[in-house]
């Protein structure tokens, strides 16, 4: 009877390729096993080849960063929440840097799209709320207001984990950025701050 593959090998590898990436080693079948134990063939029965191993690792960035989110609890204010979901990509990447990098490399497709989906629909879900509890302006667009939020946190996060900012601005400018942006939308600076960093301050 054939052996069932091994999840913890897959998961090795997976990790282990997103790490030679960062590192900009070539990523070969053999220096890819070398000191894991496991074989070349492994690649084959676990990816179907090279093409699949990098579609696995982009697919478990954005795997992992999705339960990151879906455990950041709702509460009644939905400024904090849009604020600690940004809270929580930040953290998620800053944990798995090497496969955040890997994350945003189209040139290998994702076996699971909706897995990223989820995850910005998650902003603009917590953006909707804001605009509907009168938080913001009620033409407030919630997927253009997540978009803005994510891009500019996305840039700063980029920037700490590739070593350009040092990590401990990330707070103090992620807060600032997201209180413009926000209070741009119609939100009191005051109230917004308040709301944002708190989710900082619990994140």
């Amino acid at each position: 009877m054939p052996r069932r593959p091994d999840p913890a090998v897959r998961l090795l590898l997976v990790e282990r390729a997103a790490r030679m990436l960062a590192a900009r080693e070539p990523v070969t079948l053999r220096a890819l096993v070398e000191g894991t134990g496991a074989s070349t063939m492994a690649v084959y029965t676990h990816f179907g080849g090279m093409p699949g191993l990098w579609s696995a690792v982009r697919q478990e960035g954005f795997t992992r960063l999705a339960a990151r989110l879906a455990a950041v609890p709702r509460t009644d204010d939905a400024v904090h929440d849009l604020a600690a979901l940004g809270v929580a990509y930040a953290r998620s990447a800053l944990e798995h840097p090497e496969l955040y990098r890997a994350m945003f490399d189209a040139r290998a497709d994702l076996t699971d799209e909706a897995a990223a989906d989820a995850a910005f629909d998650r902003l603009v879900d917590a953006a909707a709320r804001a605009r509907d509890e009168g938080r913001l302006d009620p033409g407030t667009d919630p997927r253009t207001l997540a978009t803005q939020v994510w891009a500019a946190g996305h840039g700063l996060v980029s920037l700490v984990v590739q070593g350009v900012l040092p990590a401990d601005v990330l707070a103090p400018l992620a807060t600032g950025t997201t209180v413009a942006l926000l209070t741009a939308a119609g939100d009191d600076a005051g109230r917004c701050r308040a709301s944002v960093e708190g989710a900082w301050a619990a994140g």
